[in-house]
């Protein structure tokens, strides 16, 4: 059933596996996302600024620089309904959101610790910032005052809603999946997803599965109204710290310290293609209609193996 489309797929990245490189900023890039309507990338950085691209076909061009953040900026994610908005979450205690159409800083939110962990209700409504002391700060995007503060008594890691906004999750440091409604954020369930912490959570586009990246070095993927596991992959060695579906959902990317990125067909767990990179990925982010896969690793400047190249890759360009 699934051979013909493995087959289609991997035959593509056989001649979509070039990758493109883009020095953007002066230290290590921790987070990478694609604008919704897929003309913009953006990448956070420990050097402060935000860097936006812009997609022209076949190449990314640098388009502005964000300047404001008084710490690192960690995590950035994208209205996934307005294409010009932005938040990232920096260490500097401070939430930022940020209008690409005026080229500027619209709103900062002031928040109780240093951020490390972002995301955006799918409904645009709220955004929810998680912090190094597992405080999860709930913002109204609208009015960028703070709505509700969660405190939590266990490591949380990274946070998410659901496709239709109603259901909050979060990873945490006992490899638990902890889901909450929303917005009486009430507890429901409690996910045993992993035997080492839970580092990331995804929701696939088509919102029949969600999938978790542990220290365990595994990815787990699970049915969305089933909450039961459907499989496992398990071709990393090292903590697995960042996971993308592709728009189509078909396609999972799994990134680590090892150096490959593992890309899986979701319905089966076969291999699709991997990515060869020099240095512990951070982060991962498929385009929401291409085959594009953005991502930034540790990677050190050719000259000056002391100093962070900086930069962030765009792979599944067509091969010469």
């Amino acid at each position: 059933m699934y051979a013909e489309r493995i087959e289609k797929l991997q035959n593509h990245f056989k001649s979509n596996n070039k990758f493109k490189e883009y020095i953007g900023h002066s230290a290590k890039v921790h987070s990478v996302g694609w604008s919704c309507d897929g003309k913009r990338l953006a990448s956070g950085s420990f050097d402060k600024s935000v860097s936006i691209y812009t997609l022209d076909r076949e190449r990314l061009n640098k388009e502005t620089t964000f300047k404001g953040h008084g710490g690192s900026v960690d995590q950035l994610c994208w209205h996934q309904t307005h294409s010009d908005l932005l938040s990232t979450a920096s260490g500097d205690k401070s939430v930022r959101i940020w209008d690409t159409r005026m080229q500027k800083c619209v709103a900062t939110i002031n928040t109780k610790g240093e951020n490390i962990n972002i995301t955006w209700a799918p409904n645009g409504d709220t955004i929810a910032v998680g912090n190094k002391e597992d405080l999860v700060t709930f913002i109204d995007a609208r009015t960028h005052k703070i709505k509700s503060e969660e405190q939590y008594n266990f490591e949380v890691n990274e946070i998410s809603w659901n496709n239709t906004s109603d259901l909050f999750f979060l990873t945490n440091g006992q490899g638990c999946i902890h889901i909450l409604s929303y917005p009486d954020l009430e507890l429901q369930h409690v996910l045993k997803a992993h035997p080492g912490t839970c580092i990331c959570i995804e929701f696939d586009p088509t919102g029949k599965y969600f999938a978790t990246g542990s220290a365990d070095a595994l990815v787990s993927l699970w049915d969305i109204n089933e909450l039961a596991c459907q499989r496992v992959f398990t071709r990393m060695d090292w903590p697995v710290r960042t996971i993308s579906f592709s728009h189509d959902g078909q396609l999972l990317a799994s990134a680590s310290e090892d150096l490959i990125i593992d890309i899986a067909f979701v319905e089966t767990g076969d291999k699709i293609a991997d990515i060869s990179v020099d240095a512990a990925t951070f982060t991962v982010a498929w385009h929401p209609s291409r085959y594009f896969l953005a991502y930034a690793c540790d990677d050190k400047d050719t000259y000056d193996r002391k100093r962070d190249a900086g930069s962030l890759k765009v792979w599944g360009f067509q091969s010469d």
